[in-house]
């Protein structure tokens, strides 16, 4: 079993940064991908930015070259360093674990955080 806890959320005006972190717990989190999903209100979750194991990042469009994701493996935490922020970044943010070989995609979730909120205005 591996538990999720996100923090670093919070309000930000527009062009401002923020840093999220992940902190996992359990054996079994070294052999999930991992990464961050968000929700706006009315909206459908969205995968935002995924890191493999050897380290490969991908981002969705909206947030490339804005955000940047990384992990320290030793700790078992999970960041997301967000910048340029847009009142459109507003949303809960959601850290996931899901398996290496499955597509960035919430169905394939096996693990999620309880979510931290960015509202940016």
């Amino acid at each position: 079993h591996v538990q999720l806890v996100e923090s670093g959320g919070g309000a930000v005006q527009a062009g401002g940064s923020l840093r999220l972190s992940c902190a996992a717990s359990g054996s079994a989190y070294s052999i999930y991908c991992k990464g961050w999903f968000r929700q706006a209100p009315g909206k459908e979750r969205e995968g935002v930015a995924r890191i493999d194991n050897d380290g490969t990042t991908t981002y969705t469009d909206s947030v490339k070259g804005r955000f940047s994701i990384s992990k320290d493996d030793a700790k078992k935490t999970l960041y997301l360093q967000m910048g340029s922020l847009k009142p459109e970044d507003t949303a809960m943010y959601y850290c996931a674990a899901v398996p290496c070989s499955d597509r960035w995609r919430t169905t394939a979730v096996v693990y999620w955080g309880q979510g931290t909120q960015v509202t940016v205005s």
